[in-house]
């Protein structure tokens, strides 16, 4: 892949997850459909996805990004339909794929089937999470699909390194495929929490929120690739790259909020930037990758109707096998008192609208590309084309299909947080009672204090202390208003005037210093530094309570 056309493809995709946001459209769907359209205009460079470089710098800080914001409790607490989901059901799928294919296209080894099972068994959250969050789903809901996404990819490649195993005649017995997932799940899982720790430590040590980021962002591709280059056994043997990068960004996620503000607050600009510009990248590859696989498909001895039909059928399958799993994986354990004391059964809509969620994406497109030409004895691979044809159209298709009608499904549904938001109202009321008790606890202890310090008369020691005290007050009365107050209310508060009147202040203050620049009179460093506190003054107003009010 050129680097001009790539940069081409990024600047192309970022003007359209541009135009997504503005007009609060999907900006995975509209990339998708604008590449696959441009991949018919003659003439247009042709960019063909490399393995390698999805597998490796491309997945490892998408997940990473996911793990890092995720609640490791939540995630804790949703971990049985995590694992039904990430694990239970890519295998499942896997499974039912393959012999689906094999009773399709009987000629093609049964392993081959496989291969194309595990290609098409992992769907990937991106779209999902984007449309939940849109959607305002539940928030245990959007915890099971992310959560799903952080660990299938793990069981869905593990599960193809098998399949090209026994194609390539190196093989081994059942037992010996279950050992090596074992084995990549706790050495993956390994890695990925001794790296974590080690970078916390070393995070902490620093106490420098630049070189603070700077550890963070090596460390998925770091651990990602010492994950899957470790071999303590033999060459079948390793670990999981994915599960190494998740168990670091759930662990370091934990850790940041006990990092500084300024480490925090650039960990989450610099993830975010990352997030929009990788997801525009990868779903732009997905849709350049049609001319190469309809290349693929003629070159084929198959009919073309025959493999049209026979893709269209996998898609089919791949759709449906999801929805009757979800709800038993849901219902099962419940009927049968199965894992002890449970939660509250889901109510069906929730399920309907998770089971939905099944889009499939760049995994699937990459695994299907990384499928080596030939095997050991020098001969074709078997199903090469087939494999990457159909987990082309599974991968698109799940993402026009359903991801097209996913809002929809949920609006009809009504699935919304609508418990989520007075139970999150009720707890940051609380939170914020008991901040402003410590706070208020701590300034009855500081007259003495600054008077000894600061050497001042105790009157002075007092009114400051009495400041400090209204000023903790005020904020805690005006969050719980800002909390209490419904959104028409918000907006016409007297606390949102002063919130506006406050920006419109900062505005002209921007401008004065901007004209004294122009003037010559304002150094551009000292510019900088001053438009550098405006900045942070108007991003407090933006953030916390105050964002209710604007």
């Amino acid at each position: 892949m050129e680097l001009l056309t790539l940069m081409g493809v990024l600047a192309g995709a970022l003007g359209l997850t541009a135009i997504a946001r503005r007009f609060n459209l999907s900006a995975p769907l509209l990339v998708v459909v604008v590449a696959l359209a441009v991949s018919f205009i003659p003439g247009v460079p042709r960019v063909q996805m490399e393995p390698e470089l999805i597998l490796t710098l491309v997945l490892p800080p998408l997940l990473y990004s996911t793990a890092r914001e995720s609640s490791f409790a939540q995630f804790k607490a949703a971990a049985r339909p995590i694992i039904g989901l990430g694990v239970v059901l890519v295998v499942v799928t896997a499974l039912v794929v393959g012999f689906v294919v094999h009773l399709l296209l009987p000629d093609l080894p049964l392993a081959s089937a496989f291969v194309l099972g595990a290609v098409v068994a992992p769907p990937d959250a991106v779209t999902a999470a984007a449309i939940g969050r849109r959607q305002r789903l539940p928030r245990r809901l959007m915890t099971v699909l992310t959560g799903e996404s952080l660990v299938n990819d793990a069981a869905a490649l593990t599960l193809y390194k098998i399949g090209l195993a026994a194609v390539l005649g190196a093989a081994g017995s059942l037992g010996h495929g279950f050992l090596v997932f074992l084995v990549a799940a706790v050495l993956g899982i390994g890695v990925g929490l001794g790296a974590a720790v080690l970078v916390a430590y070393i995070r902490r040590k620093l106490d420098d929120p630049l070189m603070e980021s700077a550890f963070g962002i090596i460390v998925p591709f770091a651990v990602y690739v010492v994950a899957e280059h470790l071999h303590p056994f033999s060459a079948d043997f390793s670990g999981s790259g994915v599960l190494a990068v998740v168990a670091a960004g759930l662990y370091l996620g934990d850790r940041s909020l006990y990092a500084g503000p300024a480490t925090r607050v650039q960990d989450s600009s610099v993830w975010a930037s990352f997030d929009v510009l990788l997801e525009a990248l990868v779903f732009a590859l997905m849709g350049l990758q049609l001319p190469f696989v309809l290349e693929s498909a003629n070159e084929n001895a198959r009919d073309n109707w025959q493999l049209f039909l026979s893709a269209i059928a996998v898609l089919v399958v791949t759709i449906a096998i999801r929805i009757p799993y979800v709800f038993l994986n849901a219902y099962l354990p419940h009927a049968l008192r199965l894992f002890g004391r449970e939660r509250e059964r889901p109510p069906s809509r929730n399920l309907l609208v998770l089971s939905w969620a099944g889009m499939r994406g760049v995994v699937s497109l990459a695994a299907a590309a990384g499928v080596p030409l030939v095997t050991h004895s020098g001969a074709p691979f078997p199903g090469r084309a087939e494999i990457q044809l159909f987990a082309f159209v599974v991968a698109i298709g799940t993402v026009l299909i359903q991801g097209l009608t996913l809002p929809a499904v949920i609006r009809k549904l009504d699935v919304h947080d609508k418990d989520d938001a007075e139970q999150d109202a009720e707890e940051e009321m609380a939170a914020r009672e008991a901040a402003m008790h410590a706070a208020l606890t701590r300034l009855d202890q500081l007259t003495p204090e600054l008077c000894d310090r600061l050497d001042i008369p105790r009157e002075k020691a007092e009114r400051l202390v009495n400041r400090l005290r209204a000023l903790v007050e005020t904020r805690y009365r005006g969050a719980v208003a800002a909390i209490s107050l419904s959104a028409e209310e918000r907006e016409s508060s007297p606390h949102a005037a002063f919130v506006q009147a406050r920006r419109e202040l900062l505005l002209v203050q921007r401008e004065a210093m901007l004209a004294e620049r122009a003037e010559g009179k304002l150094d551009d460093e000292v510019l900088r530094k001053v438009l550098r506190e405006l900045d942070l003054e108007e991003l407090a107003l933006s953030d916390t309570l105050t964002a209710r009010l604007s």
